[in-house]
């Protein structure tokens, strides 16, 4: 069931966003024109149907297509216009546009083994600790904004997983295959006033698999 306010209280979903168009099965990253499949968009409608009776006054969302599309059913059924924030967007990575998965494309090819010597910070993308603190900082206004309502975030996996690993006081590098963030799952951060009191995890639209790259 998802988190719903009790009074005085503001409550920040954070949501993955749904299953992307890739057959190739890259790490697209950044790139524009990857959109949400059929089944990602049956799950962004999903988790707008589930969210139809909450009290969501703020949408915001990442710049890329595939978040703009997870949001925009949740949006049109509040009335609400999607807010764009760049701050969402999905963590950088120098293997984008490349197969990454375990044992297959760029991670067996030499080139690019530096690119992996420093898996705690990582030295092959965005610092962990920037993610954490750009998506917190989105995190803030929304609550802000809804303060006594809801919020809805769309973002990415990554920037999902290290904001609650943030949150929660856990080291920020770990194993992506591992990761609780499954597609078109909801984080949900309950505050009252500007204190987080509680963190719950909800899948709408079910459970996926972590270790599927590209999803």
């Amino acid at each position: 069931m998802t988190a719903q306010p009790q009074t005085n209280q503001t409550i920040v979903h954070v949501m993955r966003h749904g299953e992307v168009y890739n057959p190739e099965g890259i790490l697209y990253g950044r790139l524009p024109g990857f959109h949400l499949s059929e089944r990602g968009r049956e799950q962004a409608q999903t988790v707008a149907d589930a969210l139809a009776d909450h009290d969501i006054t703020q949408v915001f969302a990442s710049p890329l297509q595939r978040a703009q599309e997870t949001a925009t059913p949740i949006a049109e059924s509040h009335g609400l216009t999607i807010i764009t924030d760049d701050e969402l967007i999905e963590a950088g990575n120098q293997f984008e546009g490349l197969k990454v998965s375990v044992g297959d494309g760029a991670l067996r090819q030499p080139k690019h083994w530096a690119k992996l010597r420093d898996p705690f910070t990582p030295s092959w993308g965005e610092p962990y600790l920037q993610i954490a603190h750009r998506m917190l900082g989105v995190v803030d206004i929304a609550r802000e904004r809804a303060e006594g309502h809801e919020a809805v975030i769309v973002s990415h996996q990554l920037p999902v997983v290290t904001l609650r690993r943030y949150l929660e006081g856990k080291r920020l590098w770990h194993d992506p295959r591992k990761r609780q963030c499954s597609l078109a799952s909801l984080t949900s951060l309950i505050y009252e006033g500007e204190a987080l009191v509680d963190l719950v995890y909800s899948e709408p639209a079910g459970a996926s698999d972590p270790k599927v790259t590209g999803a």
